[in-house]
């Protein structure tokens, strides 16, 4: 029987950016520690914004739009240099 995950925990793999799945093992403790540390954040705000009577599609859409608006480490910020 294979166990269910939840989207709430971490993957089991990371993909690198060659497509190859991570094998560092400081690596992978960081981002399991990255992924905990998200989870709870964006479940506080998420609750405390429910709670105090925001509506529960407008607050997961806000959310969403923030990890979309994320900008990319690797590409310039059109900042000088």
């Amino acid at each position: 029987m294979s166990a269910v995950t939840s989207p709430l925990d971490a993957p089991e793999t990371w993909p690198g950016a060659d497509g190859q799945p991570l094998s560092c093992r400081e690596k992978l403790r960081m981002l399991e520690e990255n992924h905990a540390e998200v989870v709870q954040v964006l479940r506080d705000a998420f609750e405390d914004a429910v709670l105090m009577g925001v509506d529960e599609a407008a607050m997961r859409r806000v959310l969403t739009e923030v990890v979309a608006a994320l900008p990319s480490p690797k590409r310039p910020s059109g900042g000088a240099a």
